[in-house]
């Protein structure tokens, strides 16, 4: 069961703001930016983002529901910036893991006490080198 949506408000309004000055370098987050689905209004939101072979995985630890997620969705595509590179993703995928193994296995064990089993992924467009080193 993902975070309540008054943690999501509460997260959207004072939590990202701090999370955004490091998620763009930090390892286990990143910063997404994508279009808003009505406003095409561009927005950057703080994520848990992991690195899966040729793919990158995001917890959806408010659900598929957020609207960073519906946006990708829509869009079929968004901009990562993880580790100090960005990096234009595409093909966005909804994935359900209870096991949490998507995930490294220190960012497991937090998903799993929080109950987070929904997972977005999405591989790198291919105007793009693939061969991130991460």
């Amino acid at each position: 069961m993902p975070l309540s949506r008054g943690v999501a408000r509460f997260n959207t309004r004072v939590t990202n703001r701090i999370t955004g000055q490091f998620a763009g370098w930090m390892p286990g987050f990143g910063i997404v930016t994508h279009a808003g689905r009505r406003s095409g209004r561009t927005y950057r939101t703080p994520v848990n983002a992991f690195r899966d072979r040729e793919r990158y995985v995001f917890a959806l630890t408010y659900g598929a529901e957020s609207d960073w997620v519906r946006n990708v969705l829509a869009a079929g595509r968004c901009e990562l910036r993880t580790r100090r590179r960005s990096f234009e993703l595409v093909g966005p995928e909804r994935i359900t893991d209870p096991t949490q193994r998507l995930a490294p296995r220190p960012a497991r064990w937090i998903l799993a006490l929080l109950s987070v089993n929904e997972f977005l992924a999405m591989r790198p467009s291919k105007t793009q080198s693939t061969g991130v080193r991460e």
